[in-house]
């Protein structure tokens, strides 16, 4: 098996000599600003009110004007309309590419071949001038720099103008739909002898035509790449490139801490990490408890455990009405590690042991059998081997959140399928409680598309509530969406998918304002911030609800629990004047060298294409910022920012 000695003891003494090179703070609030050097925030900023921000003066009641070391702030143009403000930061020919760039993604033929006639061009042009090319078009919209000293220009022109970054290395291998394929299917299958079903669970339900066919992989579904355009997709190849993707994120996450005085984010996925059959196994051992529970209580399978305010008594008394309990010292030691609070249960295993003790899969997820009193497994049986690479998956996201701890770096979890998102989400959740203690460090992502996401949302807030840890949410639509459908009908299985795309607004308005109501409860109680939530959307009306409900609510910039977020090189009109008005604003920014991101690149036309109306407008708002320039002489001025970002 793949030893990582050598590499750990490589990683750790990089972390620790950044750590040790840095001052260390206090608490902080989930989107502050942690640059020692950064001026405070503006203490009065009402969205679309022209007035000049104000500071507490040093009696701490009187409102005084903001002195100028907190940077330039102007008011808000809620209709994003705003083409000087949307621009201010780029050269004109800056602006110019991005024109030309949006009328390529315009054309359908070019956006259908795209990968065919990168791989053309390069062929054609050669190696150097093909590079030169697409930095000038393509790369240089969408993507910072090769690496990490490529990446700060633009990392600190943006932040001049009010914008943070969200690093992500975005380096992918381009394969073929059949290596795909070969490559998940090799991945999803267990090397164990499948067990009779039977024997592992006590729940036939569990065992359904529906259970067994969404958390299990199907050669036509195996290329998870087919129809998503807006997410990377990791393959697994083996453990050792496994841990080359520890390497890259830990080399991002130092990359955040380096180049954005820890303002920033880094992004991870968990495919990356891991043999992606365990998450299916845990995802589907996850529906199994919530049947189990359903079947000892009586209580509806509809909710949550969290939510139904069970206490191990009820098992008790089930348990021992089937005569199972007495001198039975297998089902005791089971309820007595229960996860469980005053208020009742959280969960049936104790998932934090995965994370901070090593306990084995096959041992933890065990149920008593209701008929026998023996115990039996939920999970399907996993060889030696298995467990191990299970061992090296949670070691690996310890390593990556330890280093991000360390280095006071926030890191976001992305969401990925429906059938891998419930052992993500467990998993995700139990990182937070782990390392959002003092601090929100670790974020999850919720797709709204979901039918499921806000109940989701509801439980995990609770749960960090019982269990007194931050809380950590990025919302977005989602980039599944085509392929989930498909995969449902194919397989015949519940769509997972709200039905329409009002639907899908709904969904997000409805989830976050929970999470705004939850921000003005803890604040109005306890004075406390302790959710943070990125409102992660391209749709200005998505980002308009949430402006207006923030101050309707009176949750303000300066609070640092709200930010928006945006991908680089797109809706400039929405992340630049929100950022220079005061609020936390980030852009996704990728780097990687040129030849390496050429997929992501695919996917960014093939996106821009799909949202024509947008492009439309940003195209018509970069034709109105030229002829501003032009009609004021200032073609060839440079941008000169003069914005902090809070």
């Amino acid at each position: 098996m793949y030893t990582a000695m050598n590499r750990s003891c490589a990683r750790w003494s990089r972390v620790l000599f950044l750590h040790n090179s840095r001052l260390s703070v206090g608490k902080q609030f989930p989107f502050e600003t942690r640059s020692l050097a950064s001026p405070p925030p503006p203490t009065n900023l009402s969205v679309g009110i022209n007035k000049r921000p104000t500071d507490i003066s040093e009696d701490g009641k009187t409102a005084v004007p903001s002195s100028a070391s907190i940077g330039r702030r102007d008011p808000l143009d809620l209709s994003f309309d705003n083409a000087e403000a949307a621009f201010r930061s780029k050269t004109t020919l800056q602006i110019l590419r991005a024109y030309l760039v949006f009328t390529l993604c315009s054309s359908n033929y070019l956006v259908e071949n795209n990968m065919k006639l990168m791989k053309l061009g390069k062929k054609v042009l050669g190696k150097r001038l093909f590079k030169s090319l697409m930095k000038a078009t393509f790369y240089g919209q969408f993507v910072a720099g090769e690496n990490q000293q490529d990446i700060m220009p633009t990392i600190q022109r943006m932040r001049s103008f009010g914008v943070k970054s969200i690093l992500d290395y975005s380096a992918e291998e381009d394969i073929s739909a059949e290596e795909a394929a070969e490559k998940e299917m090799a991945s999803c299958v267990s090397t164990t002898v499948a067990p009779d079903p039977a024997a592992i669970s006590v729940d036939p339900a569990a065992n359904s035509p529906e259970a067994v066919k969404r958390y299990h992989a199907h050669r036509e579904f195996a290329d998870r790449r087919q129809n998503v355009n807006s997410a990377r997709t990791y393959f697994y190849l083996n453990e050792a490139q496994c841990e080359k993707n520890v390497d890259i994120f830990l080399r991002c996450i130092e990359a955040v801490s380096g180049t954005t005085q820890s303002t920033g984010f880094a992004a991870i996925k968990m495919t990356a990490l891991g043999r992606p059959q365990l998450l299916l196994q845990l995802s589907e051992v996850i529906a199994r408890s919530r049947r189990y529970f359903t079947e000892v209580t009586g209580l509806s399978a509809d909710n949550n455990i969290l939510q139904q305010n069970a206490s191990p008594a009820i098992f008790e008394k089930r348990f021992e009405k089937a005569d199972i309990l007495t001198d039975n010292v297998a089902v005791q030691k089971w309820l007595q590690q229960m996860t469980y609070d005053q208020k009742g249960l959280i969960h049936l295993f104790s998932w934090s042991g995965l994370i901070d003790a090593n306990i084995l899969l096959n041992d933890l997820f065990k149920v008593p059998n209701l008929q026998t009193g023996r115990m039996e497994p939920l999970i399907t049986a996993l060889s030696p081997e298995e467990e191990e690479m299970a061992c090296n998956m949670l070691r690996r996201l310890n390593t990556i959140f330890s280093a991000a701890r360390d280095l006071d770096v926030r890191v976001m979890v992305d969401a990925e399928q429906s059938y891998f998102q419930p052992a993500i989400s467990r998993l995700t959740m139990e990182l937070m409680r782990k390392y959002n203690k003092e601090k929100a460090i670790v974020f999850n992502t919720y797709q709204c598309y979901l039918k499921e996401t806000y109940n989701n949302v509801v439980l995990d807030l609770e749960q960090a509530n019982r269990q007194n840890f931050y809380f950590g949410a990025k919302l977005v639509r989602g980039a599944y969406m085509e392929q989930e459908r498909a995969r449902a009908l194919a397989l015949g299985y519940e769509d997972p998918v709200n039905p329409t795309y009002e639907a899908t607004t709904a969904m997000y308005e409805k989830t976050l304002l929970e999470c705004l109501m939850r921000i003005k409860e803890m604040k109005t109680r306890t004075n406390e911030r302790r959710i943070g939530v990125m409102v992660a959307s391209h749709n200005e009306d998505t980002v308009r609800f949430a402006l207006r409900k923030m101050e309707e609510l009176g949750i303000s910039a300066q609070d640092k629990v709200i930010c928006f977020g945006q991908l680089l090189g797109m809706c400039d009109q929405i992340s630049f004047p929100l950022g220079q008005s005061g609020y936390s604003v980030y852009k996704y920014v990728p780097y990687g060298p040129v030849d390496e991101v050429l997929p992501y690149l695919s996917r960014r036309a093939q996106e821009n294409r799909g949202i024509l109306t947008k492009i439309k407008k940003e195209k018509r708002l970069l034709v109105t910022e030229l002829k501003r320039r032009l009609v004021k002489g200032q073609l060839f001025t440079t941008p000169k920012g003069e914005y902090v970002p809070i």
